[in-house]
């Protein structure tokens, strides 16, 4: 499976990943630090005191992503190379996939007559050929990798060996959600990049999967226990009718 690795400390804020994308993806190139339905990744700044940050934004395409899960329709779906891709032709519009998403990823066309969906695609189509994503080749610093998940969790672990007093020592995305194909090493806290730092590391459907297996033995429970309540209470008006008769009975002799 192919992944993308994200070294913060490297990124020099050049744009180069951001302009390669628009290209791959025709879509108007645009100084943003947001995503957005034509943006399908940005180069924030942050000023710290360890000076000015540079990081990317991007979808993290979960090995198990929620959004696919909750899709009624099928629109989003996880490849076997790593991509989470989208079909405009079926998407009906709910916008579950917005609610799923813990990253806050997709971005919806909310003044468009006909909306859709748009996020990063991980350039599915360059990675069924054999190449690697329109924003890895042009990174001219190495900030930005693309290869297989095993080999590039290798690459970040030597890099944060190489240099413990760098690095946060984690990589994030390897276990976060189940784990993502977008893995990030950072030498400031993944907090202020706007990455949560308080997933849990299953998967989130599993957590749907489970609740939903609940509702058959609730329902059946359920209806145990309202046809007590309905014997209960007919029982009681039964009692109470045959003693107000004989209490009737009684009074007429």
């Amino acid at each position: 499976m192919r992944a993308l690795l994200i070294d913060v400390p490297k990124c020099v804020g050049c744009g180069a990943c951001v302009a390669a994308c628009c290209e791959q993806n025709g879509l108007p190139l645009e100084d943003s630090a947001e995503l957005a339905p034509h943006h399908y990744t940005v180069v924030r700044k942050l000023r710290t005191r360890r000076g000015e940050v540079y990081y990317r934004r991007l979808c993290m395409h979960c090995l198990d992503p929620a959004c696919a899960s909750v899709c009624p329709v099928g629109a989003l779906k996880k490849t076997s190379q790593g991509p989470v891709v989208y079909d405009p032709s079926i998407c009906m519009g709910c916008r579950y996939c917005l609610q799923a998403c813990p990253f806050d990823v997709p971005r919806y066309e909310w003044d468009s007559r006909a909306p859709k969906l748009g996020k990063c695609s991980f350039c599915a189509e360059r990675l069924a050929e054999g190449g690697v994503t329109a924003c890895a080749q042009v990174c001219p610093t190495g900030a930005t990798v693309c290869g297989e998940r095993d080999d590039l969790l290798r690459e970040a672990r030597s890099r944060i060996a190489a240099e413990p007093g760098k690095y946060v020592p984690r990589i994030y995305g390897e276990r976060e959600v189940g784990g993502t194909s977008v893995l990030y090493i950072s030498h400031v806290p993944f907090g202020i990049l706007g990455l949560p730092e308080n997933l849990p590391p299953e998967p989130l459907p599993n957590f749907t999967q489970r609740a939903l297996s609940q509702i058959p033995p609730l329902v059946g429970s359920a209806g145990l226990i309202l046809a007590g309540l309905w014997w209960l209470t007919n029982r009681k008006h039964e009692v109470a009718r045959k003693e107000s008769a004989e209490s009737a009975r009684e009074g007429s002799r």
